[in-house]
């Protein structure tokens, strides 16, 4: 009974806590597709392939989202045309480098803005390796969704070829829009809390702890422990500054940088906008490059 309790619990308080960023995500997804067209993603895009990825890297600080509802986001840019490098470059980011989750982890560790810029510093570093490498590997944006569908979606988005007030049939649109997103979402959103709460439940965070006996070790716990524990990235700073006893500063920002790129909750939702062997790939070069970046700077702080 006690079990059930806690699983409940932890359950529950994860779903409360990722629903809020869910509806962000769905509605600023909802106003991507109803008012930013394709012409001007074009217009402002850079051609080469390594600035698309900067660019990428760089646009999530202006958008407040955690990873639970960048998803949705990253799917419409990338249907409205966003190359596949700087899509996966602003996905990978911008739940880490937006300014809400970069002034949590200030506070969780004390007011050092020295552990903000190894967060910030390490998140652009991975997430710009492996949007190139993804360029590479992927040349075909891999959705589930095939490009007549996309096309047909497309042809019956409101443009602005009304007349009489397009303004309000465009925000009824974006949530519509918005609705569809947040039931397609949320389902996955629940099977990820779930299988995420269960394995908080019957794996002992000690029996991981145990494991942390040398650096590589260490970061590998880590990592593990953020895929795991599938925290919100506006809340993880304060978790992984309980650590700071335990771990290297190295290993804690292994946790810090994979949590909000990948854990339980968005693999599903990945799994469901792209395809497995993409997400597979994704969660790979993530792991690698997130695992190196956790050597370097335990190496060097």
């Amino acid at each position: 009974m006690k079990t059930f309790l806690q699983l409940n619990t932890i359950f529950l308080s994860m779903i409360m806590e990722a629903i809020p960023f869910v509806l962000l995500g769905v509605l600023i997804s909802g106003v991507i597709q109803s008012f930013i067209s394709e012409r001007w993603i074009a217009r402002i895009m850079p051609r080469n392939r390594f600035l698309a990825s900067l660019f990428g890297c760089s646009v999530g600080i202006l958008f407040p989202s955690c990873e639970c509802g960048i998803v949705p986001i990253t799917r419409r840019l990338l249907n409205k045309g966003v190359p596949l490098n700087a899509g996966i470059a602003f996905m990978l980011t911008g739940p880490i480098i937006n300014p809400i989750v970069l002034f949590a982890t200030y506070i969780a560790f004390g007011n050092d803005w020295h552990v903000v810029l190894i967060r910030s510093g390490m998140a652009f570093a991975v997430a710009l390796a492996v949007s190139m490498c993804v360029a590479i590997l992927f040349p075909v944006v891999p959705l589930r969704v095939n490009e007549q569908q996309v096309a047909a979606t497309a042809e019956h988005s409101p443009t602005v070829t009304v007349k009489q007030d397009p303004l309000l049939p465009r925000l009824g649109h974006v949530l519509l829009h918005s609705v569809d997103e947040f039931f397609s979402v949320g389902k996955y959103l629940v099977l990820g809390a779930f299988i995420a709460a269960s394995m908080q439940t019957f794996i002992p965070t000690s029996s991981l702890l145990h494991l942390g006996s040398n650096p590589l070790m260490s970061s590998l716990v880590m990592i593990g422990l953020a895929f795991t524990m599938s925290l919100c990235s506006e809340a993880d700073a304060f978790i992984a500054s309980s650590f700071r006893s335990t771990f290297s500063m190295g290993s804690i920002s292994a946790f810090l940088v994979y949590g909000p790129m990948i854990d339980i909750k968005n693999t599903l939702m990945l799994l469901a906008a792209f395809r497995g062997k993409f997400v597979f790939a994704l969660i790979a070069l993530v792991t690698v490059f997130t695992l190196i970046g956790s050597l370097i700077v335990g190496r060097f702080v």
